[in-house]
């Protein structure tokens, strides 16, 4: 019976050893940090969305005068030189609508039909980009939304960027840490986000008199900036 006790005293004491030498979290001092990277790119390709609005009586006429029209726009994009695998149907959609009386403003009980259809684009020449906005708006398409500028080879420089944002924060942890009088230790967690240039233009276009207001759109392109975020716990020493 007392070689038993003994075991098992012998036993807590030793747990009580383990757990008094283990490190705490509270003992682990760490610096948090962050850097960013920048990548400055010309664009080479833009994303555009064309579409065909169209409202009639019925869903039937909506319908009918929205595929024709269509058609129309994607024959003149095809015709003006964009790839068919670099046009693609994103949207189609119908739906009712009650007309309302102009003087009341109350429901008159009456629907019309809406239909709309959009197609996206990529643009691979864009000195064409203006020219191509003029084409379809004459050909009929009455929706040009969010014009993208993007860059087709960029993963070299995104790469390059996310390093230089490492860099940033590394330097700004070991300036931290000298003027603390301590020094970095290993990383212990690293994360990062990548900040995408927006779409620079959202607008409407349209058949008839809007069409000729669009003659000749300025497009500049100008310069992408890709933007690295990263932030970084340094363990410090």
């Amino acid at each position: 019976m007392k070689t038993k006790s003994l075991i098992i005293f012998a036993v807590m004491a030793l747990a009580l050893l383990v757990s008094a030498c283990a490190p705490t979290n509270q003992n682990v001092r760490t610096l948090s940090v962050s850097g960013s990277g920048d990548a400055f790119l010309a664009p080479d390709i833009a994303y555009i969305y064309i579409g065909v609005h169209t409202e009639e009586l019925t869903a039937a006429e909506a319908v009918a005068e929205n595929t024709t029209q269509t058609q129309t726009v994607i024959e003149a994009i095809q015709d003006f030189g964009i790839d068919a695998k670099d046009v693609r149907t994103t949207n189609f959609s119908i739906w009712p609508m009650d007309k309302y009386d102009p003087l009341s403003g109350a429901p008159t009980g009456e629907k019309t039909y809406a239909v709309d259809n959009t197609v996206y684009v990529t643009v691979r020449e864009l000195d064409k980009l203006g020219d191509l906005l003029d084409t379809v708006v004459q050909a009929g398409a009455n929706t040009v939304n969010s014009v993208q500028f993007d860059v087709a080879e960029k993963d070299e420089a995104l790469m390059q960027a996310r390093a230089d944002a490492v860099k940033d924060a590394e330097a700004q942890a070991q300036s931290l840490a000298q003027a603390a009088g301590l020094s970095l230790g290993e990383i212990q967690s690293i994360s990062f986000t990548d900040v995408q240039p927006s779409p620079i233009f959202d607008g409407k276009g349209g058949g008839g008199a809007v069409a000729q207001e669009a003659a000749a759109v300025p497009i500049q392109p100008g310069q992408l900036t890709f933007t690295m975020n990263v932030n970084v716990t340094y363990l410090l020493k």
